[in-house]
């Protein structure tokens, strides 16, 4: 069971790198900014919690760069978690393919970072046009597919 958690670890390492990357492939073709979601996460768990990440004033640029990180290492951590379920949940899949496990696991990350979003009143994906949903399905399906082929050259053999 180990080497599984260790290989969903490299696979979810992997799939995070190609989340990211198709993430800012799309932001350079399409001149888009990042997206401020995974600060404004951040800023709404402080609320939420009654803590605050910095000691700085409130409305500082320092307050505003430490959400921004805090948010993107939430989101490394998002993906080394999801790749951990997959090497707990990888060896009971059977004879599904690599296509349709990377797809699941693709849409099991969407649903597990938006989510959280949406419960926190953050965004409301029946509000988005076609456009945005397509620049947030698509990273997640390649750290699906991503995740389910490293895991599968890394995890020990049956």
């Amino acid at each position: 069971m180990i080497r599984n958690v260790l290989a969903g670890i490299a696979a979810g390492a992997a799939g995070t790198t190609a989340l990211n990357v198709v993430s800012y492939l799309d932001m350079a073709v399409h001149a888009r900014a990042a997206s401020s979601t995974p600060a404004e996460t951040v800023r709404r768990t402080e609320q939420l919690l009654g803590v605050r990440l910095s000691s700085e004033e409130l409305g500082s640029e320092g307050v505003a760069h430490r959400r921004s990180a805090a948010g993107a290492l939430l989101g490394i951590a998002a993906g080394l978690g999801v790749g951990v379920l997959y090497g707990l949940v990888a060896p009971r899949l059977g004879g599904a393919s690599l296509v349709a496990r990377g797809i699941g696991t693709g849409l099991v990350a969407n649903v597990g970072t938006t989510g959280p979003m949406v419960v926190l009143g953050i965004t409301d994906p029946r509000t988005w046009p076609v456009s945005s949903w397509l620049s947030d399905l698509v990273p997640h399906l390649a750290f699906g597919l991503a995740t389910a082929a490293v895991w599968e050259m890394a995890a020990p053999r049956r």
